[in-house]
């Protein structure tokens, strides 16, 4: 499985410092073409970038998508989408030409070196419970010369003048509009509570018909799943480091007896980023990997699924849209809060029975799954995060987005101009 680390990336980053000063001199340079954009996202064609470039290019804008592999231009050529590499030298030039630059991770998901005088919209992708960017210390770590305080103090300069060019950077709520002002140190006027493009998926149409939606989704993915509940299991990223909930031959014999007992399947959806291999026993029907490689956003599955279980995902806060029922396991939690640390207190989000291993983990899903109180409660708990940190569930996030760029840059709504 694929791995990152802070450490290894922003060593990159240092020894890419000369690229980044003459991409600042091509932009002072080259003029940005109005009503202009490009989109990118580590994501693939998928997340907010996509619900906002379908509400982009519906209103008849010029748009591009920047990908970076094969298989993000297969699928952006099967949905007629306009693409380009992004560290090409046409990628290059079409990021330095753009009025908008669209990116959900960072600045990588377009031309890096270009992205200076632009528009530049980060739509994140995902509301925070661990600490992130400028919070977190991870975010300051390099592999290259790791001891040293200058390269610390160095990082900390690109970091705060990279996220300086930042001009929107949509929140869910006031609640996590603060988190996401003191993560990239932007001021509110850039941090506008217009909600998450990203999760209008699990507000439009009916709870019936998402639901149906989803499971056809899913069953063309794994093939027919019946009437089957379904457990989706999403570990979070441990910054380069092995998952320590990776279960061993024993926990696996448990998690097939549970899942037959329930008539149930377990999804694993492994962090895209993350470390360590989720490999169940041969013959385990029950039991399905889900990777990125597979499905690039699994936000709009949530809506077919039966039960989370998670650590520090973001998907907790996605997934009380449906509501979902959730059961926390997080083996490393004091650990993860010394090194990463939270916005507020872990308990705070998953209670005060987080479980440990997977025997405790298994005991709590079978009691939502026997218990009808139990199942009440978990879908309580996933109701008053929902009202803690979404403001809108409408559907029209992607639009807010879309009218507040239009509304800074001046713009107009080129079906407005043909009327």
């Amino acid at each position: 499985m694929a791995s990152f680390s802070f450490g290894d990336g922003n060593a990159k980053k240092l020894l890419a410092i000369p690229f980044y000063a003459a991409g600042r001199a091509l932009t002072l340079l080259v003029p940005r073409a109005r009503g202009r954009w490009v989109f990118g996202s580590a994501a693939g064609i998928a997340d907010g970038g996509l619900a906002l470039w379908n509400e982009t290019v519906a209103r008849g804008h010029r748009a591009v998508w920047l990908i970076r592999t094969d298989a993000q231009a297969r699928d952006a050529a099967a949905r007629g989408i306009p693409h380009v590499r992004a560290d090409s030298l046409r990628g290059l030039w079409l990021t330095a030409r753009a009025e908008v630059v669209v990116v959900t991770h960072g600045f990588g998901d377009v031309n890096r070196y270009a992205v200076s005088g632009s528009y530049l919209v980060q739509l994140w992708h995902g509301i925070p419970l661990k600490r992130i960017g400028i919070d977190s210390p991870e975010t300051l770590r390099s592999s290259f010369l790791p001891s040293s305080r200058l390269v610390r103090c160095l990082l900390a300069l690109m970091y705060r003048g990279a996220t300086r060019r930042i001009r929107l950077l949509p929140a869910a709520s006031h609640l996590v509009r603060g988190r996401l002002e003191s993560a990239f140190s932007l001021d509110d006027s850039r941090v506008p509570v217009v909600g998450e493009p990203r999760v209008d998926v699990l507000s439009r149409g009916t709870a019936a018909e998402r639901r149906e939606s989803a499971r056809r989704q899913l069953d063309a993915l794994l093939g027919p799943l019946a009437d089957d509940r379904l457990v989706l299991y999403a570990p979070t990223w441990r910054d380069g480091d092995d998952d320590p909930a990776i279960p061993t031959a024993a926990d696996w014999e448990r998690i097939t007896s549970l899942l037959d007992e329930y008539s149930a399947r377990l999804i694993v959806r492994p962090h895209p980023l993350g470390a360590g291999e989720y490999a169940p026993p041969a013959g385990a029907q029950r039991v399905h990997l889900l990777g990125s490689d597979r499905l690039a956003d699994v936000t709009p599955v949530l809506a077919g699924m039966d039960l989370l279980v998670t650590d520090y995902s973001s998907l907790a806060y996605d997934s009380s849209l449906v509501p979902l029922p959730v059961v926390y396991f997080a083996p490393d939690v004091d650990d993860y809060a010394r090194r990463r640390g939270f916005y507020g207190t872990y308990a705070d989000v998953a209670g005060a029975d987080v479980a440990v291993d997977w025997k405790e983990t298994l005991a709590q899903i079978a009691a939502v799954f026997s218990d009808d109180d139990e199942h009440r409660a978990r879908l309580e708990r996933a109701r008053r995060l929902d009202a803690a940190v979404h403001a809108h569930r409408d559907g029209r996030n992607a639009e807010r987005v879309y009218r507040a760029i239009m509304a800074a840059i001046g713009g107009n709504d080129p079906r407005e101009e043909i009327a």
